[in-house]
């Protein structure tokens, strides 16, 4: 079974340190890097070419995780980044996904579903905590949904469903828990939505959803 392969970027090694007990526990996640600082970030990641990242945000005066992400998602695209921190900020969040950050999590997130947010990104998907679903939701509703829109895209009333649960922020364990589904249904259920809606995570499908853009074809 191949593991997952993490890196943390965090200031405060304390959590640091936490944070890479949670991911080494774990049955198929591995920590392979801590580090905690932008320089040494940008410096040592690209080489370790992880799955994942979780990025804190504040990595002290003057430096942000998002810059670090802005730098590295061109040098090592194959490489998801999550933000993990404290911030709900609108404009934290816009930034950091902006800079090609894939999900966004807040670190009171309890560990299991930290690990679960891990694997979904690994797996295509772009996990948020609820309540930053929330914002980025909100922050779209300045048009009402149309649901002729989404006949034109050719969902049938089941992807409906799951686009609906994904921009309120449901991992794919939920929305199946949700539709009384597997989570092997949902995935792809997912990957039909996104390929009708031409796009390639879940913050790409809510924008088209509350009528943000429209589809590149």
């Amino acid at each position: 079974m191949k593991q997952i392969t993490i890196c943390i970027v965090d200031d405060n090694k304390e959590l640091a340190e936490v944070l890479e007990e949670t991911i080494n526990m774990a049955e198929g996640y591995v920590c392979i890097g801590k580090f905690y600082s932008v320089s040494e970030s940008i410096k040592c990641i690209p080489n370790l070419k992880p799955d994942v990242v979780l990025m804190d945000i504040n990595l002290g005066i003057g430096e942000s995780g998002i810059d670090i992400v802005r730098t590295l998602k061109p040098m090592i695209p194959a490489t998801n980044f999550m933000m993990c921190t404290i911030y709900e900020e609108d404009d934290k969040i816009f930034e950091a996904l902006r800079a090609g950050a894939s999900g966004y999590i807040l670190k009171k997130t309890i560990p299991t579903k930290m690990l679960d947010a891990i694997k979904e990104l690994t797996e295509g998907g772009a996990p948020m905590s609820t309540q930053i679903a929330k914002k980025v939701v909100s922050a779209f509703q300045h048009k009402n949904f149309d649901t002729e829109e989404l006949k034109n895209f050719g969902l049938s009333k089941r992807e409906k469903a799951i686009l609906e649960l994904l921009s309120m922020g449901l991992m794919y364990k939920e929305i199946a828990s949700e539709l009384g589904i597997s989570t092997g249904t949902v995935k792809k259920h997912v990957y039909h939505v996104y390929e009708k809606l031409h796009v390639s995570n879940r913050v790409e499908a809510v924008n088209i959803y509350f009528g943000r853009q429209s589809p590149t074809i």
